[in-house]
């Protein structure tokens, strides 16, 4: 097997594959040259079908789906969409795409932006509204409204199945917070007690917050980690509240919780990187003062590295969107991420030392490591 990167930009999609190595790097593509990708995954239960979430300029937002790797391309017949109502709302792109679970071959979610939930159980031909979701008599208060708050729009994210319960969800919107579910999305339920929304008047509120990427580990799969607008977050099963990770952060300097992705390592499930952006009054998303840099936590947040050698020491005008960050399987993991320079950055030492893999791409909304043939 190789590894390979799914790099999923504003004009289309494009592969790097990686000899045995990581030390070189081809690169495929593009696919979809012109339409914006928002996000490609490949399924792990079958190990070769991929699902691309895109927006193809007037035609509207759709998903296509691979079962060669993409070497051919089938749009879905039915792709997400709000049933049609007076006065309904309308996909404006999907957004993210989740696997089902590993008992239920052929199932994938999807979430949209403004905040939708969509299922499908025949490989991502077909989609349907998960109405647990999309019809709760609280959706509206849950998203603030049908109002896009973000300033690319409200987006539905981060799409988690417990692998031991296939019917154990979560989903996280920006905005609107993190959310649960016990039976396979029928009824949902917030979760977001510990987690600051600085933007409101009382922090402490139950709904209304901007989750920015929350990640599951498999290998501990009751544990949560977040990136959030207002902070770095942790909640292990039992706990009543969410843990703040940033306390052991530097004082002094950029402030540097905040930011968009996030990754967690392979197999330690106390591995985790994140990649700040500049926190000041404007929020310019840019890298701290210019200097970009990767957060690097082995003990769940209790303490923090900061990670930069090989990057640009000095103006660097980049950031990195939520979905734009990853690990691999190798060992040591290889991290990568995708700026919105263009730029394909690569560690194969777990984030001690970077190197640019590619460069003048068009913007990256989404990196995922995957593994193909050879």
């Amino acid at each position: 097997m190789q590894t390979s990167l799914l790099i999923c930009t504003r004009k289309g999609l494009w592969m790097l594959h990686a000899d045995s190595a990581r030390e070189s790097w081809a690169v495929e593509g593009p696919h979809f040259l012109g339409n914006v990708i928002h996000h490609a995954r490949l399924d792990p239960r079958d190990g070769r079908t991929l699902l691309v979430a895109a927006s193809t300029g007037h035609l509207g937002p759709t998903v296509y789906r691979s079962g060669d790797y993409g070497a051919s391309w089938q749009e879905a017949t039915t792709p997400p969409a709000f049933e049609k109502e007076p006065g309904g709302r309308s996909v404006d792109h999907v957004f993210w795409l989740t696997p089902g679970h590993a008992s239920q071959p052929g199932v994938w979610y999807a979430g949209s932006s403004p905040q939708g939930l969509f299922r499908s159980g025949d490989g991502g031909a077909t989609w349907q509204g998960v109405d647990g979701f999309n019809k709760h008599p609280q959706r509206k208060a849950w998203c603030g409204g049908d109002q896009d708050g973000t300033p690319d729009g409200a987006k539905l994210h981060s799409i988690l199945i417990d692998p031991r319960d296939p019917a154990h969800m979560y989903l996280s919107m920006s905005g609107g917070g993190t959310f649960e579910s016990h039976d396979a999305g029928g009824d949902w339920k917030p979760l977001n007690r510990g987690v600051r929304a600085d933007f409101y008047p009382d922090p402490d509120i139950e709904f209304g917050h901007d989750p920015h990427c929350v990640g599951l580990h498999p290998a501990r799969p009751t544990r949560l980690y977040q990136q959030n607008h207002c902070g770095l977050f942790r909640l292990d099963e039992g706990d009543a509240r969410w843990t703040d990770m940033a306390l052991s952060l530097p004082k002094e300097g950029p402030r540097l919780d905040i930011g968009l992705a996030l990754a967690l390592h392979p197999r330690d499930p106390d591995t985790l990187w994140t990649f700040p952006m500049d926190a000041t009054t404007v929020w310019p998303r840019v890298s701290p003062e210019g200097r970009p840099g990767v957060l690097r936590s082995r003990d769940g947040g209790n303490t923090w590295q900061w990670l930069n050698g090989g990057l640009p020491a000095e103006q660097a005008w980049l950031t990195v969107k939520r979905q734009a960050l990853a690990a691999d399987a190798g060992t040591p993991a290889g991290v990568y991420f995708g700026t919105t320079s263009g730029e394909v950055w690569g560690s194969r030492d777990e984030g001690e030392s970077w190197t640019c893999l590619k460069a003048h791409l068009p913007e990256i909304y989404a990196v995922e490591a995957v593994e193909f043939p050879e």
